[in-house]
């Protein structure tokens, strides 16, 4: 077994509270297991224990183990759960990643769920590993964004801080990103700055698309600018207008490809949505011993 520590690093905004996570479990179960498993209570005695593992079968990084321990214990709560290797591992082979023993029918009805959320999260986790390690020695961050599966974002946000990525905002109320639309109701950029100087304290993040726009941003005094769309030249270029003036983050149609050039243009941090609503789930399986 090759596992290699990773380190989790959680955005200070985003904790993973234990009542948000018994509510997206419990959920999940809701959905999945309906008035009851009929197949396992049909063929399983009600006082059968057993032990299972869940494995991984390709390389990926590890995320959401706290999810599938809720999982089982909501079910029994009197269930043993092993984690064998750390959230945000990068496990390198095949291999267990926990161990669940007891009550065999809580095993098997929670199987499909737990893996639901072992397989997605740690599926997005994997895909922001490779996109931070794309850019490293950069000094750039790699940031998700709020295109999360609707009641799972404290989940799939704590999943890209497994993979080393940062979390953006969590939500509308702990963040300000002025968008097109904003500014098209406000009038101008310094019209929406001076608007929201005098509603929030919170740092004042201005979408632009293009390099009029970021000068106006930097006249009126933004903290950080969003850079959509633009290209590498232009970047460069925006860099250049902002010399560390404000804080700048490329986004839009980022790639694997691609985005170690966007890194060197001399931005602060490149958000990309792919890492939660694309990235493909990582192979897992949880097999009776």
């Amino acid at each position: 077994m090759a596992v290699t520590a990773g380190s989790s690093r959680p955005s200070n905004r985003l904790l993973l509270a234990e009542d948000a996570l018994e509510r997206v479990v419990a959920a999940a179960l809701a959905e999945d297991v309906g008035t009851g498993d009929v197949t396992t209570e049909a063929t399983v005695d009600t006082d059968a224990v057993g032990t299972a593992e869940l494995v991984t079968r390709t390389a990926g990084v590890v995320a959401g183990l706290a999810a599938v321990e809720a999982v089982f214990r909501a079910l029994d709560p009197e269930i043993r759960f092993e984690p064998l290797v750390e959230e945000g591992a990068l496990v390198r082979e095949p291999v267990a990643v926990a161990r669940v023993s007891g009550s065999l029918r809580a095993i098997l009805t929670g199987e499909r769920t737990a893996l639901n959320f072992l397989g997605r999260l740690s599926g997005i986790a994997t895909l922001t590993r490779r996109y931070v390690d794309a850019v490293a020695g950069t000094g750039v961050a790699i940031l998700d964004t709020r295109k999360t599966t609707p009641g799972l974002r404290v989940l799939e946000k704590r999943a890209v801080a497994s993979g080393g990525g940062r979390n953006h905002r969590f939500g509308l109320s702990d963040g300000v990103l002025v968008k097109d639309n904003h500014l098209r109701a406000a009038g101008s950029v310094r019209a929406a700055v001076e608007r929201l100087r005098a509603a929030t304290d919170l740092p004042v993040e201005v979408e632009c698309d293009t390099l009029e726009q970021v000068e106006e941003a930097l006249a009126a005094g933004a903290d950080a600018i969003l850079l959509d769309n633009m290209s590498l030249d232009e970047l460069r270029a925006a860099a250049g207008l902002a010399r560390g003036r404000a804080r700048l983050e490329a986004s839009g149609g980022v790639t694997l490809d691609t985005v170690r050039a966007v890194a060197e243009t001399g931005v602060d941090e490149i958000s990309i949505g792919a890492l939660t609503h694309s990235a493909p789930a990582l192979d897992v399986s949880l097999e009776l011993e």
